[in-house]
């Protein structure tokens, strides 16, 4: 199983501290990761820590982070070139706490669901199966991980996965990354029977 020892980074934050499994991040100017809709730029500019995986694979992590200003994001990544990738996580728009995934295959699209209630510790997994990647949270109020989306990312024989965070509109976004593992991958079962 790979964890935080393991990882290294595209664009090193502007600082970063990994003690007793919890890897503290902050990052650099105007951050993010986006390629060409709607805004019609392209930024492969935030921090990702990763490690590169072979086959199908289940990745978590748990995320605290200081959301303050909009566009503030974390979570994880999964990225087999500088345009195919996904990144899930948490977004503070609309002054509010989101659920956020961008699927990047040349253009990015970006889908969100508010969390509702303040959230603390959020607990993601991606996992791959073949060019299918499953994007879920753990929902504490029933004890089960939901499913946020079934994404396509072209199949490729291994991936770079791992902790992105991005502050698009600043400098600073402090977040906590937590309980980061990547092992065999869950059951392909979607539903409960």
């Amino acid at each position: 199983m790979l964890g935080f020892q393991d990882l290294k980074w595209l664009n090193l934050p502007a600082a970063s501290e990994l003690n007793q499994q919890a890897l503290r991040v902050k990052t650099g100017d105007k951050t993010d990761f986006w390629r060409k809709t709607f805004y019609g730029f392209q930024r492969d500019s935030g921090h990702f820590g990763y490690v590169t995986v072979s086959g199908d694979f289940t990745a978590e992590v748990t995320i605290d982070g200081q959301y303050e200003v909009l566009y503030d994001q974390a979570g994880l990544m999964i990225r087999s070139s500088e345009s195919n990738w996904i990144k899930a996580g948490t977004e503070y728009t609309d002054g509010q706490l989101c659920l956020s995934v961008v699927v990047t295959n040349d253009n990015s699209d970006w889908s969100m669901q508010r969390l509702g209630s303040p959230y603390k510790d959020v607990r993601l997994r991606l996992t791959r199966h073949a060019e299918a990647i499953r994007v879920q949270y753990f929902r504490e109020s029933d004890g089960q991980w939901q499913l946020v989306r079934l994404a396509y990312l072209p199949p490729t024989s291994s991936v770079d996965v791992g902790v992105m965070c991005c502050s698009p509109e600043r400098a600073g976004f402090e977040v906590t990354f937590r309980d980061f593992t990547v092992g065999a991958p869950i059951d392909r079962r979607l539903h409960d029977d």
